[in-house]
């Protein structure tokens, strides 16, 4: 028992349980203990729940498939007895949920325990965690920059070994994002995979859990764990849930690997573009035949993108008015003053930001010239991945356009703010799959570096092709074996 089992991945864990080198108690003790000693400058973690936690791995079966595994979750998933506030001072400490969301349900069924709720933009509407109504997570490969987001949490406590693992919601890119940025993998569902019930919605068309994990073994292992059909999300599709683990072969031969030409323009930091065409090399050495592809309708992602998820998030944020729960405003004057005063001292600038251009372009005479517009164009875009994946049976391409940029860089710019996401925005518009995965290290950040992700998109449901790319990439190069502190700790790439 060297090592903390914060250290560890699942399967190292699972291997440890299973073999009583530890106890599931120890196991959440030691990720308790790194929290403790770790998480104070990063602040990746709103609570932790060490009682709880501490009594359910006592009950713990380490022969369910990820029995005594302690996982974080981001905090706009309900889990029953825990605070979900959505890092928002509408919510904050004024909820506690009453009930387990189905990816919670599920986790609990396989064995896990989930510990500690992760910081994230509030209700999930942002690209770097500094949108949180509570504090600011950073990064922990340069405590100077952001985390990514909207689920920078959860990508910084799996990076900062203060997590074995965790779930985070991905709207337009807000697993892979963060993933890309703090260094760890990150896997964004197709949509209807995963069960929603029991999300806090933002945009109900788009929104997905996943995982976000330290390696596409741990991701395929908790992703077979929360997969599949729910009858309490009509979403959720009834598709068969495969035995993920069996596609991770190291064998890339015959897979055709498509490149996006609109995914390698302008706007893509140097040594971002540089990284990302040696992974691409480094998939052709493992067997990978290579592609060119195009996806026409790209430079119309982001504008639709942020008219159909302002629309859905301004009719989903519609049910918190502070009357049946959240921040509710002293001695209204009457109704209307109570929404008015309780909405605008619990939103943050984003929210509202947010709200307000949704109830526009849903708005009399601009729902046709807008929504209904955008949601023509996102037709297209669908069918334009369908083409791609015609010619390519995954698509490959930077994750961010540039590696984390400093708390406080874009706080006043909107649109550039909006831009991160540029390359993660279309696959949630057409409902694919993604994930990304480290690929190396741009100059910045101390010695080791700021990380660079590579993203790896999917058809629909075809999660396994996508893992089967990120797992043989990592088995060849160790690049996500990296960690901060250190400037080539225990990893270092073959690109």
């Amino acid at each position: 028992m060297s090592r903390s089992a914060a250290k560890l991945t699942i399967a190292e864990l699972q291997r440890d349980l299973r073999a009583k080198r530890r106890s599931p108690r120890e196991a959440v003790a030691d990720v308790l203990q790194a929290i403790d000693s770790r998480d104070g400058t990063v602040r990746g973690y709103l609570s932790t729940d060490a009682e709880t936690a501490l009594a359910e791995a006592e009950k713990a079966d380490v022969s369910l498939p990820l029995g005594g595994i302690p996982v974080a979750i981001k905090d706009l998933i309900n889990v029953a007895g825990h605070p979900c506030g959505c890092a928002s001072k509408f919510l904050d400490g004024a909820y506690t949920s009453t009930y387990d969301a189905s990816v919670i349900a599920r986790l609990r069924d396989a064995g896990a325990i989930p510990l500690g709720r992760t910081n994230m933009d509030e209700f999930a509407m942002g690209s770097s965690t500094e949108n949180s109504g509570v504090q600011v997570t950073r990064n922990p490969w340069d405590t100077g920059r952001i985390p990514g987001g909207s689920s920078g949490g959860s990508a910084a406590v799996v990076a900062n070994d203060t997590a074995v693992a965790a779930l985070g919601s991905d709207t337009g890119g807000s697993i892979r994002q963060p993933a890309a940025l703090c260094g760890c993998v990150g896997l964004k569902p197709s949509y209807g995979r995963v069960s929603r019930y029991g999300l806090v919605a933002f945009a109900s068309s788009l929104d997905q859990i996943g995982p976000m994990t330290k390696t596409s073994e741990d991701a395929a292992l908790l992703l077979g764990a929360i997969a599949g059909a729910d009858p309490l999300d009509s979403t959720c599709l009834d598709e068969a849930v495969p035995d993920y683990t069996r596609s991770l072969t190291g064998d890339l031969a015959g897979l055709r690997v498509g490149l996006p030409a609109e995914y390698f323009g302008e706007g893509i930091d140097a040594e971002v573009r540089s990284l990302v065409e040696a992974a691409i090399g480094e998939l052709e050495s493992l067997g990978a035949g290579v592609v060119e592809v195009s996806l026409p309708h790209t430079e119309y992602a982001v504008a639709t993108y942020y008219i159909i998820a302002t629309a859905e998030a301004s009719a989903n944020l519609a049910r918190f008015d502070g009357v049946r729960y959240g921040r509710r405003a002293a001695e209204p004057a009457d109704i209307l003053d109570h929404y008015r005063r309780s909405r605008s001292a619990g939103f943050g600038d984003e929210v509202k930001r947010r709200i307000i251009l949704g109830t526009y372009v849903l708005s009399s005479g601009y729902h046709d010239a807008y929504y209904v517009r955008a949601q023509k164009v996102r037709s297209l875009i669908r069918e334009d991945f369908s083409r791609a994946f015609e010619q390519a049976d995954v698509l490959v391409s930077p994750t961010s356009p540039t590696p984390a940029f400093e708390i406080g860089e874009n706080v006043d710019d909107p649109l550039q703010m909006y831009l991160a996401d540029i390359f993660t925005i279309a696959a949630n518009l057409a409902g694919i799959c993604g994930a990304s995965t480290p690929c190396g290290f741009a100059a910045g950040g101390g010695e080791a570096g700021l990380p660079v992700g590579l993203q790896v998109l999917g058809p629909a449901f075809a999660e396994g092709a996508v893992l089967r790319v990120t797992d043989a990439y990592e088995k060849a190069t160790g690049w996500h074996q990296r960690r901060p502190g250190t400037a080539s700790a225990d990893g270092g790439g073959a690109s």
